[in-house]
């Protein structure tokens, strides 16, 4: 029997070839186990825990394909052998494609699964989400290429030098839609304002409606829809009034000359009780100011606990119509533009 096994063929003994093939069987038994037995209880054990992680990473073992766990077992248990130069390359060359390709996928499931749980998250810029999806599979699969061409023995730097210089002239021929795209991965990433929100954009004024690759829609006051394409729209200086916390309120009224001194100094009591009264509203100050050209003038300072422009609307309402009742109970005249022409007589 020793005699048998040392016997050559191919510059290998049949003990070689015996303990190669045992050891191929054996390293397949093991992936079987794995792939059977081990997998399946981390599966039990992944659903008890409350991360999601440990799924996601059963999954991804769960994915790979017999392809690669046998070119592995060949790879590994012909390490013993001596075989031929092109035998062994196409053995390595096979295990580096199949490696490169679960690679790629198990990257793909990672992305996907953020992706799915970004856009759970934030299911206003799910159009956005799926474009950077997109993209990051694209330039994965350039990667991978790239690696097998350099593992196959390829000198890869002319062609990344091509691509690079390929790149450069599509960049320069859609100059404008890229800078589109990639403000609005800024928008989404930076998030500055959101679907929703109300903002004030130069001289244009509404609530953004949607968010898209190259231009966001807006819904302005007047009922139309405003179309602003991304770069201008963050090269702009925007007012996200959704993002206020309280709206501060300016306002003036103005009482006529003819109003007497007691009357006057009452009026910024009034006022305050007005404001005691007034729901979501705090105010802040109220001022004799100025000596108008044809009225004495109050200035009003108070604060909106709202982002909303109908709330701070409504407010404002309640408090002029409760600032006329309370001038015309007193009987202080609102000012209105007069002139007053004095005629001097010569004797």
């Amino acid at each position: 029997m020793q005699e048998f096994l040392r016997i050559t063929a191919y510059g290998n003994t049949l003990g070689d070839y015996f303990y190669t093939l045992l050891l191929f069987v054996l390293l397949m038994i093991l992936f079987k186990v794995f792939t059977n037995y081990v997998l399946a209880k981390f599966e039990v054990l992944a659903k008890k825990t409350k991360t999601e992680w440990d799924n996601l990473l059963v999954a991804v073992l769960a994915g790979i394909r017999w392809p690669l766990y046998f070119a592995l077992a060949l790879f590994l248990s012909t390490r013993v052998l001596a075989l031929e130069p092109n035998i062994e390359k196409g053995i390595w060359y096979i295990l580096v494609i199949l490696l490169t390709y679960e690679g790629v996928k198990a990257v793909q499931n990672i992305i996907e699964y953020g992706t799915d749980r970004a856009t759970k998250n934030d299911s206003k810029n799910k159009a956005t989400l799926k474009i950077i999806n997109k993209f990051a599979k694209v330039v994965l699969w350039i990667i991978a290429v790239i690696l097998i061409l350099s593992n196959l023995g390829y000198n890869v730097s002319s062609l990344i030098a091509g691509l690079g210089i390929g790149g450069i002239a599509i960049a320069l021929a859609l100059q404008n839609i890229l800078s589109d795209i990639f403000t609005s991965f800024t928008i989404y990433l930076d998030k500055p304002f959101e679907v929703g929100d109300h903002i004030i954009i130069d001289n244009e004024q509404g609530t953004i409606k949607k968010i898209g690759l190259k231009t966001t829609r807006i819904e302005s006051l007047r009922g139309e829809e405003v179309v602003i394409s991304n770069q201008d729209l963050t090269n702009s200086r925007v007012h996200n009034l959704k993002k206020m916390k309280n709206r501060r309120i300016v306002f003036t009224i103005g009482v006529t000359y003819e109003t007497p001194q007691t009357k006057l100094k009452q009026i910024p009591k009034m006022i305050k009780e007005i404001f005691a009264k007034t729901g979501k509203a705090t105010l802040d100050r109220v001022h004799f100011k100025e000596f108008g050209d044809f009225s004495l003038n109050y200035e009003i300072v108070y604060f909106v606990k709202s982002n909303e422009y109908k709330e701070y609307m409504d407010i404002q309402q309640r408090v002029n119509l409760a600032i006329k009742e309370a001038f015309e109970k007193k009987k202080i005249d609102f000012a209105y533009p007069t002139q007053t022409v004095f005629v001097q007589k010569n004797s």
